[in-house]
């Protein structure tokens, strides 16, 4: 068995070198010398995931359960666990210091037997995620103080930063892809389709390390990465680059991908998270109505209110993150899906179908009244005249697909348009916060924000918003922060990267006082995107690019209607 104790090596090298290409061959060299159930662990593990994405089981460890674990391992109050928060800034750096209180330096090393192995710790956080009832926190800390109680000062560090699933290192789901290939001298874009129809980095290193990537395809229960649309120039310019498309609303709701495996139904969110128990009526419609034995489908659910148009998209966002009280919420906020994809039928995955086919499987399969509405048209006043409807009946615009394509799980091109009449606006990472004053000193009151550097996966601050923020949604949002937390100095506090924002902006300036070199004038927030995945927040350079774009304008790009009848 491998020692963790080496994999915390590794980490510790990786986060050093800030080349990427010498990332990728450290950890080339690692996982090629691991056997099939650590190479599975691990290539989850380097980039900072447990359990892959849509699993029966999640960490569920917040800061605050860490911090508490740690206190309990080096016998001191959960104040004094802050405290060197405070001054180290870092989780993973409180807990090999308090490693290093507990007993001498690499006492681990000089007796075998108390050395973890990588199955030991994965087993631990198994035990971890699996806990539940009303004594589960208590059982969460207790496996991890045992974890800290057996780690050396390195293993510690590297135990922390997995158990909040914030690595740190520099690696995210593009170099394991090249590690894996360089690894075992398997094609990246072979690695890449592999996890894009799995979503299961373990499942797919095991399959390169064998030589049978192309065996893997579209799976029951494991949710993959949803096709993603493109903005259009507007309609005339979007259709002539498309052609004859297939013309459908574009629902104000939240994405969802529906696995039904007889009478069993699960449901997974746009970030592939297992949100079935939340949402029974989608299950129960799922069940009643879509007549095949086993589906994967794409669709959107909607609020809908008693006049019928739709609710607010933060309205069906409650319906996801419900936990208790299920029931209440479901009469009182009731989701309609609407289906307009086909992604797996009886056994067979369709994605590489054309959009035609897939549309008249998909309806040969759902009951008309969960399936959207589609027009197939070239002609420009056809188009205007549904997104005039979708507008009018409280939707956010079109879609404009082209019927010849396949469904390419997680890429944004443009055989898929959107049509919408909105300020140009960025979906940025939430990574910090401060304390408001007055009347709303109880509440997280302004929130920073980052986009991503595509090249290293580090996230570059642009900023703080403050505006656009209710009483109400600042009480909610205070409490989702606290338990992401994880530093806090004196009125400011880090938080573990988790939420997008969608943000709107005056203007995009440049600006020495953020990492990312710019800074938005005037941002508001739009709404909470907690449906997206911190890989679809958006990069440096597409910041940099709408900078280049504003430049000897009149007007800002943020005003830039995509109206239906404007190029």
């Amino acid at each position: 068995m491998t020692s963790f104790l080496s994999f915390a090596d590794l980490c510790h090298r990786v986060e050093e070198v800030s080349s990427t290409l010498d990332k990728i061959d450290l950890v080339a060299a690692f996982l090629a010398g691991l056997d099939d159930e650590e190479l599975a662990i691990s290539s989850n593990f380097v980039m900072g995931t447990v359990f892959p994405p849509g699993s029966d089981i999640v960490m569920g460890v917040g800061p605050s359960t860490l911090y508490e674990a740690l206190a309990r391992a080096c016998g001191c109050p959960n104040s004094q666990i802050q405290e060197m928060l405070r001054a180290a800034g870092d989780a993973g750096l409180v807990a090999s210091r308090v490693v290093e209180k507990r007993r001498p330096q690499n006492f681990a090393s000089f007796i075998g037997q108390d050395q973890l192995s990588i199955s030991d710790v994965y087993q631990r956080f198994v035990a971890v995620a699996k806990a539940s009832g009303k004594r589960s926190q208590d059982a969460k800390i207790k496996n991890l103080q045992f974890l800290f109680s057996q780690a050396s000062e390195l293993e510690a560090l590297y135990i922390a930063r997995l158990s909040i699933e914030d690595m740190r290192i520099g690696v995210g789901e593009g170099g394991v892809r090249d590690a894996l290939a360089k690894a075992f001298g398997r094609p990246a874009d072979a690695v890449e389709r592999g996890y894009s129809l799995t979503n299961d980095m373990g499942l797919v290193a095991v399959s390169a390390k064998k030589g049978t990537l192309s065996d893997l395809g579209v799976m029951l229960n494991h949710p993959i990465k949803m096709m993603l649309a493109q903005l259009g120039a507007g309609i005339p310019a979007s259709l002539k680059e498309i052609g004859t498309a297939a013309i459908e609303w574009k629902y104000d709701g939240a994405r969802v991908q529906i696995h039904k495996d007889g009478e069993k139904v699960r449901i997974f969110s746009r970030r592939l998270e297992n949100v079935t128990a939340s949402l029974p009526d989608i299950v129960r419609d799922a069940t009643q109505m879509i007549h095949a034995k086993t589906a994967i489908l794409d669709g959107e659910a909607v609020a809908i209110a008693e006049d019928g148009r739709p609710r607010a998209f933060q309205e069906v966002l409650k319906r996801f993150r419900r936990k208790y009280n299920v029931k209440r919420l479901a009469a009182e906020i009731p989701l309609k899906p609407f289906l307009f994809d086909l992604i797996y039928l009886e056994g067979e995955s369709v994605i590489d179908l054309p959009l035609s086919e897939r549309r008249a499987l998909l309806v040969k399969v759902a009951e008309p009244s969960l399936v959207a509405e589609q027009f197939l048209s070239e002609k420009v006043e056809v188009a205007k005249r549904i997104y005039k409807e979708a507008l009018s009946a409280g939707h956010e615009g079109i879609m404009l697909k082209n019927p010849a394509s396949a469904y390419t799980p997680g890429k944004r091109g443009k055989n898929w348009l959107k049509i919408k009449p909105v300020m140009e606006t960025l979906d940025l990472v939430v990574i910090g916060a401060r304390w408001g004053e007055g009347r709303r000193a109880s509440f997280l009151g302004s929130y920073r924000l980052a986009c991503v550097d595509p090249e290293t996966g580090r996230l570059l601050d642009v900023g703080w918003v403050a505006t656009g923020l209710t009483d109400e949604a600042l009480s909610e949002l205070t409490g989702i922060f606290k338990e992401l937390i994880v530093v806090q100095k004196g009125m400011e506090m880090e938080l573990k990267p988790a939420v997008i924002f969608e943000v709107a902006y005056e203007e995009i300036q440049k600006s020495p006082n953020y990492s990312s070199g710019f800074a938005l004038r005037f941002p508001r927030l739009v709404r909470v995107r907690d449906d997206k995945s911190l890989e679809e927040a958006d990069t440096l350079e597409r910041v940099a690019s709408l900078y280049k774009m504003q430049r000897g304008r009149n007007k800002s790009p943020s005003a830039r209607s995509e109206s239906a009848g404007q190029e």
